[in-house]
């Protein structure tokens, strides 16, 4: 598992999960479903780290929690393109695969508290 700093940037560690994403996505079997799962894992992690740069850029309270919902929504479907992908018994990929799997989680946990803190009444 990658070991991040206490104060890692969250626009920084969106951008390394798309980015990992992407190179993942280029060392697995060139398969047809894999073609297909892979298109969308490549936009849901990459729609994850665009979107928290549009809600650091945020027009409102109201913009920027409907960005952070949508890194969630986008980081929870990124988890399930990781769990479709076929990585063919190759222990690298699999490997890969969960630290990915584990990090899509752990993106998903701290939008979902940062949503919570941001709904409450101030």
């Amino acid at each position: 598992m990658v070991e991040y700093k206490k104060h890692f940037d969250l626009e920084d560690r969106t951008y390394e999960f798309a980015k990992r994403c992407r190179d993942f996505v280029k060392k697995l079997p060139k398969k047809l479903t894999n073609f297909e799962y892979c298109k969308q894992l490549i936009r849901s992690s990459g729609s994850v780290a665009g979107n928290y740069i549009e809600a650091n850029e945020r027009l409102s309270k109201k913009d920027f929690l409907l960005r952070i919902k949508i890194c969630r929504k986008e980081s929870k479907e990124s988890r399930l393109w990781l769990k479709l992908c076929e990585v063919d018994g190759d222990s690298f990929l699999i490997e890969e695969r969960e630290k990915l799997i584990q990090e899509a989680y752990e993106l998903t946990k701290i939008f979902s508290a940062v949503i919570e803190k941001n709904s409450q009444p101030a």
